[in-house]
C-alpha cells in the first residue's frame, strides 16, 4: 500500500489491478487488488443442484422455444426457461456428465413442462399400453376425412372445460442412443390444432398427426383422444391453452409422460458422481457422516507395516494411509479432491451456466 501522487490522487475505486481509496485526512492510498478466486466453489449441496442443470437445459432446448408462455403469471424478470428449471430441479433428478452434454446428449424425463390455471389433461396408459387422455370424443372415430370442425365439435360437446378457439397441443419425444459414442439423444416434435367449429374444409390430419390425435375406445362407452400406437422409448404430453384477457395465455399444468430404457441409469448415485467428477469434483470439505455426501474414505488394511490405499472417492483417489510405526498408530491418509476447473457458459443452451460454474439457476435461454 502506498500514497497516490499527482493526478492519481483524484482516482477512486478499482482501476485495472489497483484500488484507489480516499482517506479521512484527504489523502489517497493505492494498493493491489486481491486476486480473484478462479476456482468456483463446489460444495456437496451445490453440486447436487448444479448437476441437474445440464439435462434440464438439454430437454428445454429440444422444445425449441415452443414452451414460451408455458408458465402463467411469472414474476417480473423470470424467464420461461428459469421457471422451467425452478419447477423441476430437485423434483426429477437426472445427471448427465459434461462430455454427454458436449456431444449433444439429452435424457427425456418426466419434467413439468407447463403450469397454469386450466384443468390438466389426464394422460395414462390403457390396458393395451396405448397412451390415452380424458378428452372424450363421443362416437367420433378420427380418420383421413375428419375435418377440424368435426373434431372441434366433438371436443367441445363432450368436455365442459373446452371452448371454441382453444388450442390443443401434442408433444412427442423420441429417445435414442448413439451407436458410436453411447450418448443418449432425444428429439421432440410438436403438433397443434386450434378448435374451430366452422372449419369444415381443413382436414385434421393435415395440420396434426395421427400419432397423438387418434380415437381410442374408452373404458365405458365411446372414444377418447389418444395415441395411434404404443409408446416405446419416448415421451409425450397433451396441453390445453387459451387466450386470456389482455393478450395473456392460459395453459393447463402438464408433465411429460416418459417410457424409457435410458432414464433410470442417469438417476443413480453413480450417475451423480460421474457427473460431478466430469466438472472437476467437489472442492469443499463435506461431512463424512452426512448421508447425502458422496465422499468415500477407504478403510484400508495393514500388512507389512503399511496401510494400502482404501479405494477411490467420488472426487479423486484416496492416498495411501501412511506407515504403521512400531507401537504407534496408523496414518489416516488424505483424500484427494480431484481436478478443478472453472464453469463455462454453454451458448447452445441459450446462455445457461454449466454446472461447474458458480452462478445462479442456469441463466436465461436465448
Amino acid at each position: 500500500m502506498g500514497k497516490a501522487l499527482g493526478d492519481n490522487k483524484n482516482l477512486r475505486g478499482k482501476i485495472g489491478t489497483k484500488i484507489y481509496q480516499r482517506r479521512k485526512d484527504g489523502s489517497t492510498v493505492v494498493y493491489e487488488a486481491p486476486d480473484k478466486k478462479e476456482t468456483p466453489t463446489r460444495s456437496e449441496d451445490q453440486m447436487r443442484v448444479r448437476m441437474q442443470w445440464s439435462n434440464l437445459g438439454a430437454v428445454h432446448t429440444q422444445f425449441r422455444k415452443t414452451l414460451k408462455k408455458g408458465f402463467q403469471e411469472l414474476p417480473a424478470g423470470l424467464s420461461d426457461y428459469n421457471a422451467f428449471v425452478q419447477a423441476n430441479v430437485g423434483v426429477c433428478k437426472v445427471y448427465i456428465p459434461k462430455q454427454v452434454r458436449l456431444n449433444g446428449g439429452c435424457v427425456l424425463a418426466p419434467y413439468l413442462v407447463t403450469r397454469g390455471k386450466l384443468p390438466s389433461i389426464v394422460q395414462s396408459k390403457n390396458g393395451s399400453d396405448v397412451m390415452v387422455t380424458d378428452v372424450a370424443l363421443g362416437s367420433l372415430v378420427i380418420g383421413d376425412e375428419t375435418s377440424v370442425a368435426e373434431f372441434s365439435q366433438a371436443v367441445i360437446a363432450y368436455n365442459n372445460e373446452w371452448e371454441d378457439g382453444d388450442q390443443l397441443t401434442f408433444f412427442y419425444g423420441v429417445q435414442t442412443v448413439d451407436g458410436v459414442t453411447g450418448t443418449p439423444r432425444a428429439k421432440i416434435s410438436g403438433y397443434k390444432v386450434v378448435l374451430d367449429v366452422t372449419d369444415t374444409e381443413t382436414l385434421l390430419w393435415n395440420v396434426v398427426t395421427g400419432l397423438g390425435f387418434t380415437s381410442v375406445v374408452a373404458p365405458s362407452a365411446g372414444y377418447v383422444l389418444g395415441m395411434g400406437g404404443v409408446i416405446t422409448d419416448g415421451a409425450c404430453a397433451w396441453i390445453h391453452s387459451r387466450e386470456g384477457d389482455g393478450g395473456s395465455l392460459m395453459v393447463s399444468t402438464q408433465y411429460l409422460f416418459v417410457d424409457s430404457s435410458v432414464l433410470e441409469s442417469y438417476q443413480t448415485n453413480a450417475a451423480y458422481v460421474a457427473s460431478v467428477n466430469s466438472y472437476g469434483g467437489i472442492n469443499m470439505e463435506s461431512a463424512f457422516l452426512d448421508p447425502r455426501s458422496s465422499r468415500a474414505v477407504g478403510r484400508g488394511t495393514t500388512g507389512g507395516g503399511s496401510t494400502e490405499p482404501g479405494g477411490t472417492t467420488g472426487n479423486g483417489t484416496t492416498e495411501p494411509g501412511g506407515t504403521t510405526e512400531p507401537g504407534g498408530t496408523t496414518g489416516g491418509g488424505t483424500t484427494g479432491t480431484g481436478s478443478t476447473g472453472n464453469g463455462t457458459t454453454d451458448s447452445g443452451n441459450g446462455g445457461s451456466t454449466e454446472p461447474g460454474g458458480s452462478t445462479g439457476s442456469g441463466g436465461d435461454e436465448g
